[in-house]
């Protein structure tokens, strides 16, 4: 009898044995010939208290971001309700780049597909979650992805450029450095957007 996907899946990525490009790459390949082993990957993802759940987000990430990010278009809903439930940093650093990928998608003047199936309420529930993650001890990388998110949103909310700018004032920049030199370029897009509206 053939093993479920789920259980498939589960073996490939224990198999993997740390995030170098190569190993990622594998596990990818092998879910992109398989398009069905994707839904496992977004459930694996979620499984918030399993050490597994990292291996899925790297490998979902990188599919997101090297090949298909329309891939994780009907999964939108399980995503965008579940990001705030991550725990551990391995994982939530590969989703808060996916959710930047989606925002910068969103206002690309060449992805209608992102446009058309990223609803309001997705995009309420990143923009929440992302305010947490950036109210919250969170790694540099996590960061920098969710204050572009956050930007690119604001361009429709007009109450997020001003929240994201005050927290970065107030709190973001006295971090790394890392932190405070994006922060501060997201100070100047968001001075520049607020100009262009005078």
């Amino acid at each position: 009898m053939p093993k479920s996907n789920l259980l498939y899946i589960t073996e490939q990525l224990n198999n993997i044995e740390n995030a170098k490009r190569e190993n990622r790459q594998r596990v990818a390949n092998i879910v992109l010939e398989n398009r069905n082993l994707f839904k496992e990957l977004v459930s694996i993802t979620f499984d918030v208290d399993n050490k597994v759940s990292i291996k899925a987000a790297w490998i979902l990430e990188w599919i997101c971001t090297h090949h298909k990010l329309s891939w994780i278009l009907p999964h939108l809903d399980d995503f965008s309700t579940k990001i705030n439930t991550l725990k551990f940093d391995s994982a939530i650093r590969p989703c808060a780049k996916i959710c930047e990928h989606l925002a910068t998608a969103y206002y690309s003047k060449n992805d209608n597909e992102v446009k058309k199936n990223l609803t309001i309420k997705h995009i309420d529930a990143i923009v929440e979650t992302g305010f947490d993650w950036l109210i919250t001890p969170q790694k540099i990388a996590v960061r920098a992805y969710t204050m572009n998110t956050l930007y690119f949103f604001g361009l429709e909310k007009d109450w997020i450029h001003p929240e994201l700018k005050y927290l970065i004032e107030t709190k973001i920049i006295h971090e790394s450095k890392g932190t405070k030199a994006r922060g501060k370029f997201i100070i100047s897009l968001i001075e520049k957007h607020e100009k262009s509206l005078k």
